[in-house]
C-alpha cells in the first residue's frame, strides 16, 4: 500500500510543523512500512539546529519513526481516530548527521502489537545508510 500527503493526514493527527512522514512506499499492516521524509533547508528546526551547519535534531529522526509506527496502527479500521502516543525508546543510535537535501526513508519492523499497544524496531537511512536506529513502544488513545 502507497500513500500520499493527503492519506496521511487522513489518520495521523499530527499537522505542520511537527508532520514528519511525506509518503509511504510500502505497508503491510501490523507487519512492517516504509516511510519518507524529505529533508528542507526551509524545516523550522534548522534556525536554530544549527545555523552554521543545519543537522536535523536527532529526537525529530525518532518522532518521525514513532509517526510511521502509529501509521501501521492507524490503517486498521478499529483503530482509525485514535492518537498515537510514544511511551517509550530503548538502544537509541545516532549512526550519522541527516542534513538538508537528504531523504530519509524510515523502516519500521513491528515486533509485537497487542490490542492498543505495539512495540516496533526502527530505523531511518539516508542513500542506504543508517542515520539512527531504535526500538519504540507506543500506544493508541481515544
Amino acid at each position: 500500500m502507497v500513500m500520499d500527503i493527503a492519506a496521511i493526514k487522513r489518520l495521523l493527527p499530527h499537522r505542520y510543523p511537527f508532520l514528519l512522514i511525506d509518503r509511504v512506499i510500502e505497508l503491510e499492516p501490523r507487519r512492517r512500512i516504509v516511510a519518507i521524509k524529505n529533508v528542507s533547508v526551509n524545516e523550522d528546526f534548522f534556525n536554530g539546529h544549527f545555523p552554521q551547519r543545519p543537522v536535523m535534531p536527532g529526537v525529530l529522526i525518532i518522532e518521525s519513526m514513532a509517526q510511521a509506527s502509529g501509521l501501521v496502527m492507524l490503517t486498521e479500521e478499529e483503530h482509525r481516530g485514535k492518537i498515537p502516543f510514544f511511551t517509550g525508546i530503548d538502544n537509541a543510535r545516532f549512526r550519522r548527521p541527516v542534513i538538508p537535501g537528504d531523504q530519509l526513508r524510515i523502516e519500521i519492523e513491528v515486533e509485537k502489537i497487542r490490542g492498543n499497544v505495539g512495540v516496533v524496531q526502527g530505523k531511518a537511512l539516508v542513500d542506504g545508510e543508517v542515520a539512527a536506529e531504535a526500538r519504540l513502544m507506543f500506544v493508541l488513545a481515544d
